[in-house]
């Protein structure tokens, strides 16, 4: 997905497929082993990510890509907030966020219609999974991350203006 919405945006193949390859290398890190690589690398761990320990792989998987494979700024910004996202997202970070979250594994309610508006309209499609996301989280519970509302918002101001 990473790659198709490369081609579709213009940005880089090859790089987007690197992303889209190592962007979870940190998932399976244990909650322990990432606290002390965190605090080994100087890596800030929120307070929604004190609780919701699982959004700690974008930052810990960023650094390790980093260090492994030496990627350049756009691959680490782009799998630092792949989870959340940010309010200062350049096209390819919004392409590795989108990717991650309409991947063909992915099957849940509406992502066939999202994948064809991913093909169109970048933004409007992050919106839309934004607001999947947020009903989700608030149905199980769950935090929000203020990236998130943040990415939501500053969207939201670009198309209005």
């Amino acid at each position: 997905m990473a790659i198709e919405l490369a081609e579709v945006y213009g940005e880089d193949k090859e790089k987007a497929a690197f992303a889209g390859l190592i962007h979870d290398i940190a998932k399976e890190i244990s909650k322990e082993e990432g606290e002390i690589y965190a605090k080994k690398h100087n890596i800030e761990v929120d307070e929604i990510e004190k609780f919701q320990w699982g959004l700690m792989h974008a930052k810990l998987g960023a650094s390790i890509a980093k260090e492994r494979y030496n990627v350049d700024q756009d691959i680490q910004k782009a799998i630092t907030y792949h989870t959340t996202g940010h309010k200062d997202m350049d096209r390819f970070s919004k392409i590795i966020y989108l990717a991650d979250k309409i991947e063909e594994n992915r099957n849940y309610e509406g992502v066939i219609e999202l994948r064809e508006i991913a093909k169109t309209d970048l933004d409007m499609a992050i919106l839309t999974t934004i607001d999947f996301v947020l009903n989700k989280s608030i149905k199980m519970n769950r935090l929000i991350h203020p990236n998130t509302i943040d990415l939501r918002n500053q969207i939201l101001k670009e198309k209005s203006e």
